[in-house]
């Protein structure tokens, strides 16, 4: 198959067609340079522009404040769990806010490293919802605060953040990292994986302040220490080059849709259109997320039963619309619709979803 289809996939994740295009046309040989972006060396002034560049439209797009790093590392953001509570946890308790999936994992991670304090936890209702202000029990004089902005795999989402006080905060924005427009100073440290909206699988960007990087203890191990990283601009190991130059070509692809206000609000209009598809249904498709915590990047529904579920995967695939099966935990479809799902990729499952209701409903 050459035709390209619509990839609702969770991540590794559609990556705009434009990116793909210019990294294909550069992939031999990067211009005025003779030797492909895959082979040159990361202490190389070829890669050093990528670098700089990649971070320059990080900031332009997210308005970084100047006290800030921006990190380019490995390891996902499954490393990130370990690293966030060895950096900064200092013999105190962190506060974690779970709801979903990556929250959960996240503190069992944590909890290797010292005293955890779950201040919320949805798990009761399968992870359908989030908390309100009032029922996050916050430790007081907590080291820090862990939130996930956006759970993949139950399709919930923080359209604000948490309210914590004085209390640093911090945040696993894997899955709606570039989606929208955020306020970088509001959070000690934030950290992506890059397979969603970002880049392709490689790359984890890391944004920290200054006192974050300040608190990171002397004696851990060299990788495992955000200080080292910084000092060295991304570059205390070998970075993972090709990602970092995908990323640099993404970060311009938002900057041409117009930044983020501008991807925030296509990336509303989209979701809208699959949300008002399973509202309208009579409960032929029904969301898992409740209406008030609905992700616009992941949006997560079942069938009436099991049968109906194969069916409706095997004839997705038959329009182009592929990598729609729910996660194991949750069941039924999940349709991930990031920054670079196309309008016309939505507007076709949507019409499929009515089409296929309206005909097995």
């Amino acid at each position: 198959m050459t035709e390209r289809v619509y990839n609702f996939s969770p991540g590794p994740a559609m990556l705009p067609e434009a990116v793909l295009r210019h990294a294909q046309e550069e992939l031999l040989a990067l211009p005025a340079l003779g030797m492909s972006v895959l082979e040159i060396s990361h202490r190389s002034e070829a890669f050093d522009e990528i670098l700089a560049t990649a971070e320059a439209r990080l900031r332009g797009l997210l308005s970084i404040p100047d006290d800030y790093h921006v990190l380019f590392l490995q390891g996902g953001s499954r490393l990130q769990f370990s690293m966030v509570p060895m950096n900064a946890l200092g013999g105190r308790t962190a506060d974690y806010v779970v709801t979903g999936s990556w929250g959960k994992k996240a503190v069992e991670e944590a909890r290797r490293e010292g005293d955890v304090n779950v201040a919320w936890d949805g798990g009761e209702s399968n992870y359908d919802r989030l908390p309100t202000a009032e029922q996050l029990q916050l430790t007081d004089e907590a080291a820090f605060v862990h939130f996930t902005s956006n759970e993949t795999i139950q399709g919930v989402q923080f359209r604000a953040e948490p309210e914590t006080g004085d209390v640093p905060l911090i945040c696993d924005a894997s899955s709606d990292f570039l989606s929208r427009p955020i306020d970088v100073s509001r959070y000690s440290l934030l950290y992506a994986c890059a397979q969603k909206n970002v880049g392709p699988a490689g790359v984890t960007v890391v944004i920290m302040g200054n006192d974050a990087v300040e608190a990171c203890p002397s004696n851990l191990p060299g990788m495992l220490n955000y200080r080292n990283h910084v000092e060295a601009k991304s570059c205390y190991n070998t970075p993972p080059v090709f990602s970092v130059y995908l990323v640099n070509l993404v970060a311009q692809w938002l900057l041409d849709q117009g930044g983020l206000a501008a991807i925030e609000q296509r990336n509303e209009q989209k979701a809208a259109q699959l949300y008002s598809v399973i509202d309208a249904s009579d409960g032929f498709y029904g969301g898992h997320a409740q209406p008030d915590c609905r992700s616009l990047m992941n949006v997560t529904f079942c069938l009436p039963n099991e049968d109906l579920q194969t069916a409706f995967l095997a004839a997705a695939q038959q329009h182009q619309l592929y990598e729609l099966k729910g996660h194991r935990s949750v069941g039924g479809i999940r349709a991930s619709i990031y920054n670079a799902m196309p309008v016309a990729g939505v507007k076709a499952l949507a019409e499929f979803m009515d089409d296929f209701a309206n005909r097995h409903g």
